[in-house]
Parts: C-alpha cells; sequence; structure tokens
C-alpha cells in the first residue's frame, strides 16, 4: 500500500492547516489524522503516522502521543463494524459490564480483537456522551442505545445482513 494522499486530499490538508495561526501547524493534526484513517484502510500503522508527522512537519513521536491517547484512532486493523462501547460510570452503573461480557462471548473475541472473518471489533472507549441512554456504545457514526443482550443480537444480525 501507498502512503500518499491524494493532490485532492492534500490540498484538502493545507485548507485544513491554514484554518490555525502561523507555526500553529501542529492543530491541524487531529483532522489530519482522521482523514489518514479513513484513507489508508481505517486504521494507523507506524507508516501512516510517519507519513502525517512528514506532511505537517512534526516529528514523528509527537502524532505517535495523540494516536494513542485517543480511542477514536486505531492503530491496528479493525472490522467492517467496530463496536465501541462506554465503559464509564453511568453506562457501567447500567449494565455496560454486562454488555462488554455478552459481546465478547457472543462473536468469540476481547476488548480490542477482530473476529476471524474481519466483521467485527470490540472496542471500549470513554465516554461517548450519551449518559441517559446507558449503557449505549457506538456504532460508526450511530449511537446505538439502552442496550440489552437481545438488541445486541439484532444489531449483529442486522450488520451480518448488510454486509451480505
Amino acid at each position: 500500500m501507498s502512503v500518499e494522499f491524494s493532490k485532492e486530499k492534500l490540498a484538502e490538508v493545507a485548507e485544513i492547516v491554514k484554518r490555525y495561526p502561523e507555526g500553529r501547524h501542529k492543530s491541524a493534526l487531529l483532522p489530519v489524522l482522521h482523514m489518514a484513517q479513513q484513507e489508508f484502510g481505517g486504521w494507523l500503522d507506524v507508516p501512516v503516522m510517519d507519513y502525517v508527522a512528514s506532511i505537517l512537519k512534526i516529528e514523528p513521536i509527537e502524532v505517535y502521543e495523540v494516536a494513542s491517547f485517543y480511542s477514536m484512532y486505531n492503530l491496528s486493523p479493525v472490522g467492517k463494524y467496530m463496536f465501541e462501547v462506554c465503559q464509564t460510570g453511568p453506562c457501567m452503573i447500567n449494565g455496560s459490564d454486562n454488555i462488554i461480557a455478552y459481546i465478547k462471548e457472543k462473536l468469540n473475541i476481547s476488548v480490542g480483537e477482530t473476529t476471524a472473518d474481519g466483521m467485527f471489533t470490540l472496542k471500549t472507549v470513554e465516554c461517548l456522551g450519551a449518559c441517559g441512554y446507558a449503557p449505549m456504545m457506538q456504532l460508526g457514526k450511530h449511537y446505538r442505545e439502552h442496550l440489552t443482550k437481545e438488541k445486541v443480537d439484532a444489531i449483529i444480525e442486522e450488520c451480518r445482513a448488510k454486509a451480505n
């Protein structure tokens, strides 16, 4: 895989960098990492992070620190569907630990793993800001709320049906 943005994406990076004051180009790191993750297979491996560092003219370690801090960046390959289950207080009080355990059992994976067919990845994340709907998870750009085992089963089946 070639790690290089198209001319159009590089122009987009330049536009993002222009949003910030002179000398503050590092501020563009978060949106550029999102672009890179989307462009290069849904995750950020070392060559991708090094490339981002080079186009932003910052040190690679600065990129690694940010990418490893935020749960929205994937540092290993992920499945087609990523279950990001909130594990903070309100969700935990409402049973997110049981939902996480159920997903692990149902898909035969641990947190941070992907199913053998490459379909599902399970991640635990910090607060997603939907405490009133706990337990909940993010699936792509959508929240799935008031989770139960039955709802998890339906979500899994829905994802499998979409993949076929």
